[in-house]
């Protein structure tokens, strides 16, 4: 299975790409936003993608979807957990930042996601309806929605759950080898099944409960 790309662009279309990569083209498809970043990074010579890889019995043939980081496809394989929302349908959609997108789903903009290509209102209800309060860790950096837990007391002192958040990704980033794009998604999950925690030992524990029921 193919995860990650780096090469040429030999040519670049409105929705994908030619990737050359050890002399071997790769057609790839692309979400709008990663097709303005490559268009940014054409002169530089090679780019690299990380790539969703989607072959089935109903689509025989390999699709390959690529994105600018690991985050970007974390977000995109929890999107394509929502039904009646395959791979194809999400990448065309895609085309907001993700933490635009996670913003409207964990605020409850149905409006906004039904703007979304190929999301007319009821698909955008059925993305609120499943993915709001795990679309948290794919808001930008140091952003928090009213719908999200602001603070958790803990003895002697107030917490913000973002704090929190950040521990903890961070040990499973950079002391256990984890991306950025799963342990975000390892975080999220945990506070689902706990969402009374209040301290990182009491989080990191939750995360590793759920890999070891």
């Amino acid at each position: 299975m193919i995860g990650y790309l780096e090469g040429r662009v030999l040519k670049l279309e409105n929705d994908s790409i030619l990737l050359v990569a050890n002399q071997v083209g790769y057609e790839v498809l692309l979400p709008a936003t990663v097709v303005a970043t490559v268009q940014g990074k054409l002169a530089d010579g090679d780019i690299s993608l990380y790539i969703y890889y989607n072959q089935t019995e109903r689509q025989p043939k390999p699709v390959l979807i690529g994105f600018d980081s690991e985050e970007e496809k974390a977000f995109f394989q929890l999107f394509i957990s929502v039904d009646a929302i395959g791979p194809l349908k999400a990448a065309k959609a895609m085309e907001h930042p993700v933490s635009a997108i996670a913003r409207a789903i964990e605020t409850k903009d149905v409006a906004f996601l039904s703007t979304l290509k190929g999301i007319g209102k009821r698909t955008a209800q059925k993305i609120v309806a499943a993915l709001h309060g795990k679309a948290v860790p794919f808001l930008g950096e140091g952003e928090s929605v009213d719908t999200a837990p602001r603070s958790l007391k803990t003895p002697g002192k107030s917490v913000s759950i973002q704090v929190v958040i950040d521990q903890v990704v961070g040990v499973l980033t950079s002391k256990l080898g984890h991306t950025t794009g799963a342990a975000k998604a390892m975080v999220a999950d945990a506070l689902e099944r706990n969402p009374e925690i209040t301290t990182p030992e009491a989080l990191f524990d939750e995360v590793y409960k759920g890999d070891n029921p």
